[in-house]
């Protein structure tokens, strides 16, 4: 889950205070160790020249003694010192010796061979202390700071915090504005928040606006439709009644009826989903099976000229209180696509005290095509049909308003089951 702003502005504080202080600690550390380096051999030598101007004046000068550095003197023709530890192997110059925790400086001259030895465990226990310390002392302040910075920039990210809260919990439906406004933003909010907050109001009512403006359009426009519609359904049933109509005219009629059944079931189905989520069809009590058989009857007349077999396979379909209409258009629309993409074979409804799946045998769907079935206006056969691409998508829209979530599965050339399921 993602965190919100405010937790990610101190994370972020936070880990900015850690990867400072190790890092400055590490600097303090290397640099310790690296002027420490430079400080004794610049020491050694000086005590190395010390050693030879007191040698030149005297043979019998002494050797450096000390409790941190002891001197070691190799005079021409001799091999080795019986009392070197083991360093007249090296070569002149300065030697770090890990093993013996010591530095040992080695100078070549006319009178022998000088060997200087250092211990560094004081010195070296000395930084890493110091280091330890720069780095308690580094976080303290490096916290401190961070805190600091976080409590005064803490209040400008409260306010675009509360503003996110607020629209998160908005009605997609119907926006409390009045939440946003300039008077009830928390104290303190920066300018940017109260033009977000402005921006949110204005976009919020345009949405409004859209919305409404389309539920007015599709209402208005289904209403009118309707009288054209019934007019044309009466005109076809006296034709179809006159015993004078030839019958080519009435395979024409009939073609003319479910065109209008079909635009009717449109309608009806605008009208549905133009009202408010709120105000729902009048509910009743229905059996399934009604509706099925009433849609399958209706689209027989579809398949008259096909060798095409319809059949209701009744498994135990549930009654339900809700409005009947809307499964009628359901389920017309999956039976028209049906009849219309099945050229051989059967159609077979299925019942089950949970759903009702509409299986045919036409020549289905690729996985492209089943991808984009319920997207509007969107027909994978062009050139079959009449439809216009909407059926599916209206009733994948009926069905998440009513709680009957939609299913396809298909494959080319085997077929597709469309499936609608009643939930509770």
């Amino acid at each position: 889950m993602a965190h919100g702003l405010p937790r990610r502005i101190k994370i972020a504080f936070v880990s900015q205070a850690l990867i400072g202080s190790v890092l400055i600690s590490l600097c303090i550390l290397l640099a310790g160790l690296l002027v420490h380096r430079y400080v004794v051999a610049d020491g050694m030598r000086t005590e190395a020249a010390a050693f030879w101007a007191g040698y030149r004046d005297d043979p019998a000068y002494p050797l450096p003694h000390t409790s941190t550095m002891r001197g070691y003197l190799q005079r021409p023709g001799t091999d080795h010192l019986a009392d070197l530890p083991g360093f007249d192997g090296l070569g002149p110059g300065i030697h770090a010796v890990v093993g013996a925790d010591r530095y040992v400086y080695i100078e070549d001259t006319a009178q022998g061979r000088l060997y200087l030895t250092y211990a560094t465990g004081l010195v070296a226990r000395a930084i890493v202390y110091t280091g330890l310390v720069s780095l308690l002392l580094s976080l303290l302040a490096t916290y401190l700071i961070s805190w600091l910075t976080y409590r005064n920039s803490k209040p400008l990210v409260v306010p675009v915090s509360w503003l996110a809260n607020v629209v998160k919990q908005w009605d997609p439906r119907d926006p409390d504005v009045n939440a946003i406004n300039a008077a009830n933003l928390p104290p303190g909010a920066s300018e940017e928040v109260h033009r977000l907050a402005r921006a949110l109001i204005g976009l919020a009512d345009r949405v409004g606006d859209f919305v409404q403006r389309e539920r007015d359009f599709t209402r208005d426009a289904s209403h009118e439709l309707r009288t054209p519609l019934t007019v044309i359904r009466v005109a076809t049933d006296l034709l179809i009644d006159d015993p004078e109509t030839s019958p080519k005219s009435l395979r024409s009629l009939a073609r003319l009826q479910r065109a209008g059944r079909d635009m009717e079931a449109v309608i009806d189905a605008f009208l549905i989903l133009a009202r408010e989520a709120d105000v729902e069809p009048m509910r009743e009590e229905f059996e399934v099976r009604d509706v099925v058989r009433e849609e399958v009857e209706r689209i027989r007349p579809q398949l008259h000229d096909k060798p095409v077999s319809i059949e209701v396979i009744d498994n135990g379909g549930p009654h339900l209180f809700a409005p009947p209409h809307v499964l009628n258009v359901m389920l017309g629309n999956l039976l028209g696509n049906a009849a219309t993409f099945t050229e051989h074979g059967t159609i077979e409804v299925r019942l089950y005290h949970d759903r009702i799946e509409v299986q045919d045998s036409g020549i289905g769907m690729g996985a492209e095509d089943l991808a984009r079935a319920f997207d509007p206006f969107f027909r994978a056969e062009v050139g079959r049909g009449n439809g216009n691409g909407m059926g599916l998508s209206i009733v994948r829209r009926l069905g998440e308003r009513f709680g009957w979530p939609v299913s396809l599965t298909s494959a080319p050339g085997e077929g597709t089951v469309a499936t609608i399921s009643f939930r509770g």
